[in-house]
């Protein structure tokens, strides 16, 4: 797992560069959306024992989903650039589900197409969505994006980033979109979280 996990930070360090990939979306959220998967699959392997399987790929996914977001390059070149880095840790196979898992859980494919279903994946897949979606409680990533993406002066950053958790981040839970038990409890915290310090 080390060679892999190695492999794919760097994948991000790389490909931050070469697509303008700002703050909001480069390292920091990577590992922190990795820190999330990692308390996932300790709290559920004992339970899902297909995870053990699949955890390359899960992590994979966790770390580098950001790398072909349409924010900042095209779906299709940016798993090309992913493949190139990523090829010798998976099957063709796999790096099928990779691909089909980063391109698929951000919160707004989801309200528009619904969840994919992907047989024995299905848990996997959750959590490494749900893993984004509590890293996106990070409220200082969002006053960033504006920053870096809309080119907001701070203020008006932060002002935008207030409306944007009013009608989207603080509508996660009531949407129904955690699933899982520990993804809902941790959404509950940060959710108290931000509304204490932020709004």
């Amino acid at each position: 797992m080390e060679p892999l996990l190695n492999r794919a930070f760097e994948c991000v360090r790389q490909l931050c560069v070469k697509y303008n990939v700002d703050e909001s979306h480069a390292m920091k959220h990577s590992m922190d959306v990795f820190n999330y998967i990692k308390q996932f699959y300790h709290r559920y392997i004992p339970y899902q024992p297909q995870l053990a399987k699949q955890q390359p790929v899960l992590y994979a996914a966790a770390i580098l989903h950001d790398m072909c977001d349409p924010k900042y390059v095209t779906e299709t070149e940016g798993l090309r650039a992913i493949h190139s880095y990523m090829e010798p840790f998976f099957s063709p196979e796999d790096f099928n589900m990779l691909s089909l898992i980063m391109t698929t859980i951000s919160y707004s494919k989801v309200r528009k197409n619904g969840f994919p279903i992907l047989g024995d994946w299905q848990f996997g897949y959750h959590m490494v969505r749900e893993s984004d979606l509590l890293a996106s409680y990070d409220f200082d990533r969002c006053i960033m994006y504006g920053m870096y993406r809309e080119s907001l002066p701070y203020v008006d950053a932060v002002a935008r980033a207030r409306t944007l958790y009013h009608n989207r981040v603080l509508q996660y839970i009531k949407d129904g979109v955690f699933l899982t038990d520990f993804g809902l409890s941790k959404a509950y915290e940060l959710h108290g979280k931000v509304i204490t310090i932020y709004l």
